[in-house]
């Protein structure tokens, strides 16, 4: 039988349907059984694998109930719908909701995975008013922000997560004052959870800082390291284990320099206080 091959760097879409043919075919299905799973024709599964068909969202949430797949089809999904995630970071989250043990640096922002919901609804709305998205694609990139929390913090097979977060992202304010005093203190109580380190790096710090963009190392089950970083356009996966052993090198410099977790967490407190 004739099979259409897709690349899956050409669009979002082709990205998708790529995705759902490996995801089906891991699981040993034809055509016709997953979409009695999810509650469509062979037909139309085959006609979004072959980009001839754009899924839905309902499409999207099915393929993720009926593959186990988290909320990579309706993070993917949203995707082809236009700039609500970088591109890049559809194929990042494939892996980040397999990974069991997160390490990440950020700068100037709480890292998504510690964002309150008025924090994260203050970043959206900041790209409303400045034309990237419109308000619709907020509310979704919130709630699919959600959504990866309870993956990453709350479920049972929730990875380690390890951040090192520059002084900037505690100090800059978001939302305003009272939405910078929630997200501090959830800052503080997520970081007393088991599977979570949280260090600061103090501005004193300064030029020694070794690593200077904001980066994120994936271990996944067999070991393996997947490395993730952004330019102001698009994400960016990395497997070069030459590159990968260095960002290793330069995050492992990173926490020595940080603040300890009980220091960084007054730190967070003293900020917190300049809120009331």
């Amino acid at each position: 039988m004739y099979r259409r091959e897709v690349d899956p760097k050409s669009s979002p879409l082709a990205a998708f349907a790529v995705q759902l043919r490996s995801s089906r075919e891991a699981r040993g299905w034809i055509q016709d059984e997953l979409g009695e799973r999810m509650g469509y024709s062979g037909t139309h599964i085959s006609a979004v694998e072959t980009c001839r068909r754009s899924p839905s969202r309902d499409f999207a949430q099915a393929a993720d109930a009926a593959l186990g797949t988290g909320a990579t089809f309706d993070v993917m999904w949203q995707a082809i719908q236009d700039t609500v995630l970088l591109e890049g970071f559809p194929e990042y989250l494939q892996h980040e909701m397999k990974a069991v043990r997160l390490r990440t640096f950020e700068l100037g922002v709480i890292p998504g995975v510690f964002q309150t919901p008025g924090y994260a609804g203050a970043l959206a709305r900041a790209d409303v008013e400045r034309g990237s998205i419109t308000p619709e694609l907020a509310t979704e990139r919130v709630a699919l922000l959600a959504k990866r929390q309870k993956r990453l913090l709350r479920h049972r097979d929730a990875p380690l997560v390890y951040a090192v977060l520059d002084e900037s992202c505690v100090r800059r304010v978001v939302g305003g004052r009272d939405v910078m005093a929630n997200q501090l203190d959830h800052l503080v109580s997520v970081s007393t959870l088991p599977s979570v380190t949280l260090q600061l790096v103090p501005y004193a710090l300064g030029h020694l800082r070794p690593l200077l963009l904001p980066a994120v190392l994936l271990t996944m089950q067999d070991r393996t390291l997947v490395g993730y970083t952004e330019s102001a356009s698009r994400g960016y996966l990395e497997r070069d284990d030459g590159l990968l052993d260095r960002w290793e090198r330069a995050y492992d410099q990173l926490q020595a320099g940080a603040l300890s977790p009980a220091s960084s967490r007054d730190l967070i407190s003293d900020v917190r206080r300049e809120f009331q």
